[in-house]
């Protein structure tokens, strides 16, 4: 009897809430319904996570600043599906990794399918037919890696292990190591580089002995520890010219890919793939690609995302020099800046201008970067890749379609003063005769 209602006094005209109005919640609840059993405690609501989720992607905001968002914010309850206005949190912020583990990557396409239909499904299929194609780098939440850390990285898991396990070992070298650590932190003069290199390689070489000890006291190796020291030992065990190497010890799965940049010639993360629009700049496709594939080989993959999420037939795609595909795509006329024989001037002019609105898709890759949580992705694994950039990708859809209603609303509110002025002034000269 006592509790606010949120329609009572929130503005019906605000973006969260035409927002929370256009999103089909029901059949998101269909999809996702199946994931979840019959016994035990119910469940957090579908709507309430999914909203706080996307809430989160599209105003740049952390899996604990979001639940902050949620109390301070009735718009943000009313999207959430709330009647009343809540005083406490709807669930744990933990809650979240496990929600995104159980959706996992093809829940993630069902959302980002959504903020597709917001746009309307014939108006999609319709502007699909020219795309432009690019791939990024979506870095990792891991440390700059160096021999030294890494190595030193080692050591404390070993450390750690023995201790959990309750293994004494032969000898810690803990002063050191803690000598060595001091050398390495302070040389850094010409002369003393040979110095560096020594104390780098007797580090490497206690770490070695650290982990060896470790392996034959555990012997046999529980299965737990199995994943953890097999990449401690890759660590130990990679030379400077090795493929596949290890960069991160919680995060093994991290590439080293180099796209040209000037100021930073090294990104350490996992490569991710956009397509979108021509004419209204909507992103049809997102993947995250597995590995450092070759930017040609990922075409024919982010086309097929796309003909599966629209619907839509694909005509051109507009394109780099780095997407060049041996024997082309069937049925995909595939626009890049190169110099072609026997072509009209009309139709080099046509391809000029289309290569230079491919230039367009750096601007919204770094809307996504610093808008929508690609900056630094902080979700794990290879699995956390993809839902990360899916996630940017349907927070961007949506946060156009809300800057577009918006700009409607504007308009038909200036349209409508400026009605009132002319009916005004008609008023006034029929009243001055």
């Amino acid at each position: 009897m006592f509790k606010t209602i949120l329609v009572n006094f929130i503005n019906p005209q605000h973006e969260l809430c035409l927002l929370a109005k256009k999103i089909s919640w029901d059949s998101l609840e269909k999809e996702f319904a199946p994931l979840y059993g019959e016994v035990g405690r119910p469940s957090i609501p579908i709507r309430t996570i999914v909203g706080l989720l996307l809430v989160k992607q599209i105003y740049n905001l952390g899996d604990e600043t979001v639940m902050e968002r949620y109390i301070d914010s009735p718009y943000v309850q009313h999207f959430c599906g709330e009647i009343y206005f809540q005083y406490d949190y709807p669930f744990d912020p933990s809650d979240f990794v496990h929600f995104r583990k159980r959706i996992g990557e093809e829940g993630m396409k069902r959302i980002f399918q959504e903020s597709l239909n917001l746009f309307g499904k014939d108006f999609i299929r319709g502007e699909v037919k020219e795309v432009r194609v690019d791939t990024t780098v979506q870095e990792k939440n891991i440390t700059f890696p160096t021999d030294r850390k890494l190595t030193e990285k080692v050591i404390d898991h070993c450390k750690r292990i023995a201790k959990k396990e309750d293994i004494k070992l032969t000898r810690t070298y803990g002063r050191e190591i803690k000598k060595l650590k001091h050398q390495l932190r302070f040389v850094r003069k010409a002369k003393n580089v040979s110095k560096m290199r020594k104390s780098q390689k007797r580090l490497h070489k206690i770490a070695f002995k650290i982990y060896l000890d470790l392996v034959k006291q555990m012997n046999p190796i529980p299965m737990k520890y199995m994943k953890e020291l097999e990449v401690l030992y890759r660590v130990l065990t990679q030379k400077r010219d090795d493929s596949n190497k290890v960069y991160s010890v919680h995060e093994p799965e991290v590439l080293c890919i180099s796209k040209g940049k000037e100021h930073k010639k090294y990104e350490f993360g996992n490569k991710s793939s956009f397509a979108y629009t021509r004419k209204s700049g909507i992103i049809v496709g997102a993947m995250a690609v597995d590995g450092n594939m070759y930017d040609g080989h990922t075409l024919k993959p982010q086309l097929d995302q796309v003909k599966e999420l629209t619907g839509g037939r694909i005509r051109k795609a507009i394109v780099d020099r780095g997407y060049r595909v041996k024997g082309g795509i069937p049925g995909v006329d595939i626009v890049m800046p190169k110099n072609l024989k026997k072509e009209s001037y009309y139709l080099k002019k046509k391809r000029e201008e289309r290569c230079r609105s491919r230039a367009g898709i750096e601007g919204l890759i770094s809307h996504l970067k610093h808008d929508h949580r690609m900056l630094r992705n902080y979700l794990s694994g290879t699995a956390g890749d993809k839902i990360n950039t899916l996630l940017a990708a349907a927070a961007y859809n949506m946060k156009k379609w809300m800057r577009l209603k918006r700009e409607d609303l504007l308009n038909f509110v200036l349209r409508w003063i400026f009605q009132w002025q002319f009916w005004s002034l008609g008023n006034l000269r029929l009243s001055m005769r």
